[in-house]
């Protein structure tokens, strides 16, 4: 059958890039998807039958995840058994077109189907090659099965969530996954790079590259200070709960409707405006908080009269009141509802609706009225900036998704209905994905 309603031509600073996806679930999907967000044309290989098993994880809609969708968005699919000649004929014949091959199988699994990168960049030595596992393509663990949450382990994260001497928790979403997933990405993104310098008479399309990513050593690379604390103090952190060792203050505090708000005062400055804020001029001017290291000293006291604060008052007033803190929301669809009801109004509504209140030190009072406008004026060049974001965004953010796994199913998907809020700090795009598949006889 051939596909009589063709997907708007990518858009993008990737546009014209070509790559294949032969990974699963998450880490290897996630960075062709992010590859594709940026205008990259991507196919993705997935199992005849099943297909990809995260089509059925989690919450499903007319019997697809919709995890599923939202992870391969921007793509097409194409089923192909991978322990078939025929089909391995194909992968090799994409891979001799394409810039950049994604997998995360097992280390061993694309060599044994004769896909490895001694076969493709042979054919293509402008192939760029990213491959996602557990402890990477050489070394003692190699063979071992690798999953995110492992890693997150292997890597020194698990060891850190949690309240102190309790069981080590879940961040609540893949993110060992996902930070290999970005790694790889930026790995992709420089052995491009690397490809472009080395164009030669030999190389008119340069060279390519093998990117070998480990889950764990992803995570591991995110820990910040915990190996040169050992290394130098024989220092070991565990974990604090809502707290960040050795910062001071930034935690979770209870509020007067329930919920917490989330407050970071860590910055010098920062501390002498929040503490005005909470109407405790007297510690903004007390000379041994003025630096981290005596605010450290003093985290319990500090905690305790923020919490004093915060449990006087709702979330919302926090939000309001112009300190660094935030809501702590319960479900992401509050966020987008906010975010929806704020892009349907006006750009001088929305401006107006920006302009909250602040906090100073008699109380909690309207701003003065010079103040407001220079606020006003300030979102309005933020919505403005969040538009002309979003308008740059429509071409790129299309859905690719089936209801169904089908073999050589082609997928079209309307425009995303779009929602662009303006942020004090940036911008937040949420978007709603409406599907519509075109069935193979």
């Amino acid at each position: 059958m051939t596909n009589t309603s063709s997907p708007p031509p990518a858009a993008g600073p990737l546009a014209g890039l070509k790559v294949v996806e032969l990974g699963q679930l998450i880490a290897g999907p996630f960075a062709a998807r992010t590859l594709a967000d940026f205008g990259a044309e991507v196919i993705k290989i997935e199992p005849p039958g099943a297909g990809d098993p995260l089509r059925t994880w989690r919450l499903l809609k007319d019997g697809t995840s919709v995890w599923w969708q939202v992870q391969s968005r921007n793509k097409r699919s194409l089923a192909l058994d991978l322990r078939q000649a025929e089909a391995q004929a194909v992968v090799r014949q994409l891979a001799a077109e394409a810039d950049v091959l994604v997998e995360n199988f097992r280390p061993g699994a694309m060599e044994g189907w004769g896909l490895g990168p001694g076969e493709l960049l042979a054919a293509n030595p402008a192939l760029v090659m990213l491959r996602i596992s557990g402890y990477g393509q050489t070394g003692p663990y190699r063979d071992r099965p690798g999953f995110g949450v492992v890693a997150e382990a292997m890597g020194g994260l698990r060891h850190l969530t949690g309240e102190p001497g309790r069981v080590p928790v879940r961040v609540g979403v893949s993110i060992g996954d996902t930070l290999a997933s970005l790694h790889g990405v930026i790995g992709v993104l420089m052995a491009m790079q690397h490809r472009h310098a080395t164009v030669s008479a030999e190389y008119p399309k340069g060279r390519g590259q093998v990117v070998d990513v480990a889950l764990y050593e992803a995570v591991f690379n995110c820990m910040e200070s915990l190996l040169p604390e050992y290394s130098a103090f024989g220092a070991v952190r565990e974990a604090a709960g809502s707290a960040l060792p050795g910062i001071a203050p930034t935690n979770a505090y209870r509020c007067a409707d329930g919920g917490y708000a989330i407050v970071a005062g860590n910055g010098d400055s920062i501390f002498r405006r929040l503490m005005a804020c909470i109407g405790r001029p007297d510690l903004a001017a007390d000379p041994s908080l003025a630096g981290n290291r005596g605010r450290v000293a003093q985290v319990e006291m500090l905690d305790a009269a923020i919490g004093e604060w915060t449990a006087a008052r709702t979330v919302d007033r926090h939000a309001a009141a112009g300190a660094h803190a935030g809501r702590q929301h319960a479900r992401g669809a509050r966020l987008r509802a906010q975010a929806l009801a704020h892009a349907g109004q006006p750009p001088a509504q929305r401006a107006r609706a920006g302009c909250g209140h602040r906090c100073d030190p008699e109380g909690d009072r309207p701003r003065r009225r010079a103040d407001r406008r220079a606020a006003c004026a300030r979102d309005r060049r933020l919505s403005a900036a969040a538009q002309a974001r979003s308008d740059s965004i429509r071409s790129m953010y299309f859905c690719f998704a089936s209801s169904a796994p089908r073999p050589f199913c082609a997928v079209q998907a309307s425009h995303l209905a779009r929602a662009t809020m303006s942020l004090k700090l940036g911008f937040l795009a949420v978007l709603s994905p409406s599907v519509a598949c075109l069935k193979r006889p």
